[in-house]
């Protein structure tokens, strides 16, 4: 029985599903004189296992929603700073999420307000500003982009002779729709090894967001079983790739010059928030200045652990079946 039981629990333990998450912190752009910073300091409570969530304003809500929330704004310069905190107009053009110029207003941005507007922060202080966003009983379904900047400028004086202005800001995804939110899923439809005119290597993945939702994608990839048994990495991804739904783009992993040319096993992981998607492939790095597309190697999908896992339990269940069955027949009493 001791057996029986140690089958049992590994047909048990198939059935239990791995997720993993991880965070980002913000960005904090300096300037000559220190830095100013914004930062959100809440996500919705559906939301708190979304890092995505913790980063920028995502939500999903029905049209006459009215959503708040609070953001840290922050004057770590030397300086007393006056800023002006205000809504802009945003998109997702070119697998990147780009800001408009100045306060240019798209309809998002004229449902969004920012409470207070003009603050005046001394040296290394900070203080709470509320985002509060206004969607109207009439608007439409789909998903919208803005930011919500902090701005700050320093005009010509005895210190600086020439002034300028910086801002930072939190991105705004909000999701417009009368019933539950699009789900957010995507694909790794295809991956190349390639190396630069300079010999430096790289994997580009590409990849579609197949839900309907936004998706900022970062990862790391992995190579193993190299030359002599090689390891290396994990290497992050470069620049984050955004792509609206049903949009196609390609995230770049670069690599370190030295790496030899292989063979190797490539593994690719690939998140946005708490979707994540893996792709691997054989790849032996081509020479410089040229481009290899590479096979995938078929992974399995949640759906065939689930089913092997069944098959499993089947099975487990069916010898445990039989030898009940059996010790039953062995116990009984031999008749005459």
């Amino acid at each position: 029985m001791t057996v029986l039981a140690a089958l049992l629990g590994l047909a048990a333990a198939l059935l239990v599903p791995v997720h993993a998450s991880a965070a980002a912190t913000p960005a904090r752009p300096a300037d000559g004189q220190g830095n100013i910073g914004i930062q959100l300091l809440e996500a919705p409570v559906n939301r708190r296992d979304d890092p995505r969530a913790h980063l920028y304003i995502v939500d999903h809500v029905k049209p006459g929603t009215t959503i708040e929330r609070r953001v840290k704004v922050s004057n770590d310069t030397g300086e007393r700073r006056q800023f002006e905190l205000y809504p802009a107009s945003a998109e997702i053009k070119n697998g990147a999420f780009t800001f408009a110029p100045g306060r240019t207003a798209n309809e998002l941005a004229e449902w969004t307000s920012v409470a207070p507007e003009k603050p005046v922060l001394d040296p290394h202080e900070s203080i709470e500003a509320t985002v509060t966003i206004a969607v109207p009983e009439d608007a439409a379904e789909g998903e919208r982009y803005a930011v919500v900047w902090a701005q700050s400028s320093v005009p010509p004086d005895e210190k600086h002779n020439v002034g300028h202005t910086h801002r930072v800001g939190v991105r705004i995804y909000l999701s417009v729709g009368p019933g539950g939110e699009p789900p957010s899923d995507f694909e790794i439809t295809d991956l190349t090894a390639q190396r630069d005119d300079e010999g430096r290597p790289s994997i580009i993945a590409q990849v579609r967001n197949t839900g309907g939702r936004a998706l900022d994608l970062r990862g790391e990839l992995r190579l193993t079983e190299g030359p002599g048994g090689l390891s290396a990495g994990p290497y992050p991804t470069g620049t984050a790739v955004t792509l609206q739904p049903g949009e196609t783009g390609k995230v770049a992993v670069p690599l370190t010059e030295e790496l030899p040319d292989g063979p190797w096993r490539a593994e690719l992981l690939l998140r946005s928030g708490k979707v994540e998607r893996t792709a691997a492939a054989e790849v032996v790095f081509p020479e410089p200045g040229s481009v290899v597309s590479l096979t995938l190697l078929r992974a399995w999908s949640d759906l065939t652990w689930y089913v092997v896992a069944a098959a499993l339990m089947f099975a487990v269940f069916t010898v445990a079946l039989a030898l009940v069955v059996r010790r039953k027949r062995l116990s009984a009493p031999a008749r005459d």
